[in-house]
C-alpha cells in the first residue's frame, strides 16, 4: 500500500536518507508507523519505505512526492526505515539490533534506488546537518563499504 497525503512531487533527489524506528525488537511495518505519524499531526507516514524485522521492504509515501523525515531536507530526499535501533532494556540508547535479513533488504532496495536516483548521497539522519539523534543506530558510510556500495 502506498500512502497518498502528499502530492507535491520531489523536484530532485539528492539523498536517500537511512532511518529507524527507535522500536526494540518488534516486528512493526508501514501501517504502524502511519499510525504514529497521523497521531502527530502528520498527514501519514514520513518514509519513502519501511524494511521489517524479516526483511520485508513496504512501501510509505509514495516514492515521487516530498517526505517527512528530515526536517530541512524532505524536498530533496527520499527516506527508509529501519525497523529497531534502540536497546530493549533502555529505550533512550541506540542499539544496532538490525536483522541480516534487513542489511539485506537495504542493500538490495539502495542498489534498485541508485539506478533511478544515481546521484543521490546515501547516509543516515545523524548525519545531515543539525540532527541530534544516533538514528540509524549504526553508521551508514561505515556499512556502505563493507557491503561493497558505492556512494
Amino acid at each position: 500500500m502506498v500512502y497518498k497525503a502528499n502530492t507535491k512531487k520531489r523536484e530532485k533527489t539528492d539523498f536517500i536518507a537511512i532511518h529507524c524506528s527507535a522500536t526494540a525488537g518488534q516486528n512493526f511495518g508501514a501501517a504502524d508507523i502511519d499510525k504514529w505519524h497521523r497521531k502527530n499531526g502528520w498527514a501519514c507516514i514520513g518514509y519513502h519505505y519501511v524494511i521489517r524485522r524479516d526483511g520485508t521492504v513496504e512501501e510509505g509515501r509514495e516514492e515521487s512526492v516530498i517526505g517527512a523525515h528530515v526536517a530541512d531536507w524532505n524536498s530533496v530526499s527520499l527516506g527508509i526505515c529501519m525497523v529497531g535501533g534502540v536497546d530493549a532494556d533502555d529505550h533512550t540508547k541506540a542499539k544496532n539490533n538490525f536483522t541480516k535479513e534487513q542489511f539485506a533488504s537495504l542493500k538490495q532496495l539502495l542498489i534498485d534506488l541508485k539506478v533511478r536516483y544515481p546521484k543521490a548521497k546515501i547516509q543516515g539522519h545523524r548525519d545531515f546537518p543539525n540532527v541530534h539523534k544516533a538514528c540509524p543506530s549504526f553508521d551508514v558510510a561505515e556499512w556502505l563499504k563493507v557491503a561493497q556500495l558505492d556512494n
